[in-house]
């Protein structure tokens, strides 16, 4: 006694026709006790940013050189300076207190130790970046609402 097959093939290959020529990742039909389900794994390519070459970064603004000085650099420096302010966090970097507002600090600006020379705004909270030291402003390497990185040089004070 031969046991009969309740499953078409045919209809088995249609379902599964019609889940490639769309976008379902699966289809069931059921009529009586006969139920089938045809479904495929869709794997979903991740994209990761990757940063910029130094080539393709936004230029910093830069004071312009005393007459006996050299050229300065127009990327920002693979080591850091001596004197610049690194961010202390991932998050979105700011100039000034709003957008209707003048900025912090511009090249040639002279701050105190602690004055408040960026915002950094991660998880809605906006941090403050103060001046680690006294001096002048001689490069600022961020434009207001950029994204920044943690230990990326947001400006330099000499």
């Amino acid at each position: 006694m031969a046991k009969e097959n309740p499953f078409d093939p045919d209809l088995v290959r249609e379902l599964a026709n019609l889940i490639a020529d769309t976008d379902l990742s699966e289809i069931e039909v059921e009529k009586g006790d006969l139920r089938i389900r045809v479904a495929r794994t869709i794997t979903a390519a991740v994209s990761v940013p990757v940063a910029a070459p130094a080539a393709l970064a936004p230029a910093p603004v830069i004071a312009p050189p005393p007459a006996a000085a050299g050229e300065a650099s127009a990327a920002k420096p693979s080591a850091p300076h001596p004197g610049a302010v690194l961010s202390p966090m991932v998050g979105t970097a700011y100039r000034k207190p709003s957008p209707d507002a003048k900025s912090f600090v511009e090249i040639g600006s002279k701050v105190q130790a602690g004055d408040k020379v960026l915002l950094v705004e991660a998880m809605k909270t906006f941090n403050e970046i103060v001046a680690p030291r006294a001096g002048t402003v001689t490069a600022i390497y961020v434009e207001d609402g950029t994204p920044v990185e943690y230990g990326e040089p947001l400006l330099v004070i000499e």
